[in-house]
Formats: structure tokens, C-alpha cells, sequence
């Protein structure tokens, strides 16, 4: 059985990723956006986060580098969603 690539992940987890990632909320309209400072390493970084259910591999490959971060690092960001990539 292989693994996937890309593990869908929930929007509450997608949120925790983004929290732990350093994002805060930055506004929240029609869907939140959450906002990263320029920390010197990376540049100021803005993430809308839609209200999905869950977040399929096509949809979490297109905000990873929105995020600026490597898939490692964003899967990484909590234990639970660091367990799909092993």
C-alpha cells in the first residue's frame, strides 16, 4: 500500500498547520485569511483559508508554497498531520 504524496488534511487542521506555522488571523470576510510577517528568512506571507471540509492533494499542493514553507516543514508543523507523511 502506497502513501500519498499529499495526505488530505481537515480545515481544522490546516488551520492548526497555519498557527503553527507562525500565520495569525490576520482578517476573516467571506473566508479567513491568515497573514505572516517578513521574519528575515521569509518574506510577509498571506493564505486565504476556504471552507472546505477537508483539503485534497490538488488544493493542498497550490497553498504549501503560498505558505513559503517546504511540504516537510508544512506537514510537519503538528504531530498529528506529521504522522500522514511518514
Amino acid at each position: 500500500m502506497g502513501s500519498r504524496k499529499y495526505p488530505p488534511l481537515k480545515h481544522s487542521e490546516m488551520r492548526a498547520i497555519l498557527l503553527a506555522l507562525g500565520f495569525t488571523l490576520d482578517r476573516s470576510n467571506k473566508h479567513p485569511v491568515y497573514e505572516r510577517p517578513d521574519d528575515g528568512v521569509r518574506g510577509r506571507r498571506v493564505v486565504p483559508l476556504d471552507d472546505y471540509d477537508e483539503f485534497d492533494e490538488t488544493l493542498i499542493k497550490r497553498m504549501i508554497p503560498q505558505t513559503g514553507f517546504t511540504r516537510e516543514e508544512f506537514y510537519g508543523a503538528t504531530k498529528s498531520t506529521a504522522k500522514k507523511i511518514r
